[in-house]
């Protein structure tokens, strides 16, 4: 088991049971994993998580290709969560490998959800656009790459939360098309 794993409910139903998304959200920190500090980035991620959303799932590991990829893995094909939000390991630094991992396991890219991170990001600091996170579905369930700062990860989920029920909603089948416009 991965240094800190929390499953708060084991549920595999989806928003269709009334009990909203399942969410998984996934920490990778050296420093964390190992106990030399407090993960800061959970509590924000479900601060920030949208309306009628639920935490099935919360781990915190190091920056390890094979943790990762078995997380994800796990997640996705046992169709334990609707969406999975990673947090950090998106930089560029050799360590920082989310990006790659979540590539090797996608069954296609969503890049218009990390390009609105990256250009929301960018009105605060402009390091941002050094950012390598990227959006994907694996099977019915999205996986997005958050930046690996409270502050960040706050500035970025409250610029993707609202769409993130619409498009959970086309992976599920819940909806079918786009509403009008007008």
């Amino acid at each position: 088991m991965a240094a800190s794993e929390r499953v708060p409910q084991q549920e595999t139903g989806s928003a269709h049971d009334g009990k909203g998304w399942r969410f998984a959200l996934l920490v990778l920190s050296d420093k964390a994993a190992s106990g030399r500090r407090p993960d800061a980035c959970l509590p924000v991620m479900r601060a920030v998580l949208p309306p009628h959303s639920r935490v099935v799932h919360e781990q915190v590991i190091a920056d390890d290709e094979a943790a990762l990829t078995l997380s994800l893995k796990a997640l996705s094909d046992e169709n334990r969560a609707d969406c999975v939000l990673t947090s950090g390991g998106t930089g560029l630094a050799p360590k920082d490998i989310t990006p790659q991992v979540t590539s090797a396991l996608a069954d296609y890219e969503v890049p218009g959800i990390p390009e609105a991170m990256r250009a929301a990001g960018m009105l605060h600091v402009p390091t941002a656009m050094l950012s390598r996170a990227v959006a994907a579905v694996r099977k019915k369930t999205l996986i997005i790459n958050l930046p690996g700062s409270p502050k960040a990860v706050a500035e970025t989920l409250g610029v993707i939360a609202p769409v993130l029920p619409h498009a959970l909603g086309i992976l599920r089948g819940d909806i079918a098309e786009h509403p009008a416009q007008g």
